[in-house]
């Protein structure tokens, strides 16, 4: 998309936004899990810190309050953006802002991924999908709802294991994307970004993450540990995604939320 296209893009969904039909004709979900020290990180990681500063009355007589955080890159609701694991490819605040707002949909695979920690959504969820609700149009963000969020914050529950550093890595058990639909998604449906419930695109088990380097590749990033999905419908929705734009950045906190007509409720 060029500059020209994307001022066109980002003032007609400025309009749509700040329309009061469209306001009183919409909800808000929130597709983000808070900050704090329950936030769930990767096992190697110390995750998400807050140092608390000064917060009182002060001589003058007005309150204030100021903290310092630190966190790394990947953990939490954020994004995965393509350099992560594709060498050249788009850091955080290159990706193009049509990546992550526009049209959205959910396959839910919350059945499949009940039966099997360590499911991976094929291309087959997708086609499903399809004969339920048309085809994928080109620019979708392609929500996995696996169910996952459910269990959020119990770190054994949602990754397969308490334990921390590298040596828990191998004892991960979760579900993700397979790296052949995500080619599928890619080359044949063009999706703009995909996302789901869980701490990796990646199935747990996954030694190459191969998904992740498919979509890295294709410059296509990805949404991790959201939440909410169960509020969501199958399509008719939009997703803004917006990350904290750390200039190289890998990844970055994601704050996500889907604009859901209030015809559509939460069906799915």
């Amino acid at each position: 998309m060029n500059w020209t296209c994307t001022l066109i893009f980002l003032a007609g969904l400025g309009a749509a936004l700040a329309s009061p039909a469209s306001a009183e004709d919409r909800h808000v979900v929130d597709l983000s899990h808070a900050y704090d020290e329950a936030t769930i990180f990767w096992p190697t990681e110390e995750g998400f810190v807050l140092e608390r500063g000064p917060a009182g009355v002060t001589e003058a007589g007005y309150w204030y309050a100021a903290h310092r955080f630190r966190t790394p890159e990947h953990g939490g609701t954020h994004i995965d953006a393509p350099i992560h694991f594709a060498e050249g490819q788009q850091s955080v605040d290159e990706i193009p802002l049509d990546r992550l707002i526009g049209p959205a949909i959910v396959v839910d695979v919350t059945g499949a991924c009940a039966a099997n920690s360590d499911y991976r959504v094929p291309v087959e969820a997708f086609v499903e999908w399809e004969s339920q609700h048309g085809r994928i149009p080109p620019g979708t963000i392609v929500l996995l709802r696996t169910g996952f969020e459910r269990f959020w914050p119990d770190r054994l529950r949602y990754l397969g294991t308490d334990e921390r550093g590298a040596a828990a890595v191998a004892k991960l058990h979760f579900p993700g994307l397979h790296p052949d639909a995500a080619r599928w998604l890619v080359e044949e449906r063009r999706i703009h970004a995909v996302g789901l419930d869980t701490a990796s695109i990646d199935h747990g088990p996954s030694k190459g993450f191969e998904t992740h380097r498919v979509l890295s590749g294709a410059n296509v990033p990805a949404f991790e540990n959201l939440a909410n999905l169960s509020g969501l419908p199958a399509r008719g929705f939009d997703l803004v995604a917006l990350p904290m734009k750390i200039r190289g950045g890998t990844g970055a906190p994601l704050r996500a939320v889907a604009l859901v007509p209030r015809s559509l409720g939460g069906l799915r």
